[in-house]
């Protein structure tokens, strides 16, 4: 599958920057996959059968989920792009159901980022952009916000 940004380049327009949805989105998933290995080795433990096949239940039930918010997460990370042209910010979401927006350049007033905590450690946040008709676009768990707004921004 071709990448959205490279159908819709317009002559002589080059593309800056491109960034993704951070691997944060993941977090779910990997939290449900340790419980599995732990309700797996707490399974282990118990000689009698009964809470033994109720620990393997629940790692069945965990696995499950974590298997669904792991390919949730994967098909939400390769169906969005963030690209910052010589001209435009392009931003796309959805694979069947598209969602896009496009400004341009010269429209956009500020870009504001928003990052708690643990996404300044992680590096990931939340991207405001608002144009001149005070209309705002918010791009949610950007890969390195700060990088992607100086990119915005320095013309």
């Amino acid at each position: 599958m071709a990448r959205y940004i490279d159908d819709i380049l317009q002559p002589g327009e080059k593309v800056l920057y491109s960034t993704n949805a951070h691997w944060i989105f993941y977090l779910p998933a990997i939290a449900a996959w340790i419980a599995t290995i732990a309700f797996l080795v707490i399974s282990r433990m118990f000689e009698t059968e009964t809470p033994m096949l109720f620990c393997l239940a629940l790692a069945a039930i965990s696995a499950l989920a974590a298997l669904y918010w792991t390919l949730t997460a994967w098909f939400h990370r390769w169906t969005t792009e963030t690209d910052v042209t010589d001209l435009r910010v392009v931003h796309k979401t959805g694979f069947i159901k598209r969602e896009t927006f496009e400004i341009g350049i010269d429209k956009v007033a500020s870009v504001n980022v928003n990052q708690s905590i643990m996404g300044r450690i992680l590096n990931y946040g939340d991207v405001t952009l608002e144009t001149m008709g005070d209309a705002e676009k918010t791009i949610d768990k950007v890969t390195s916000p700060l990088e992607f707004r100086s990119h915005i921004t320095a013309r």
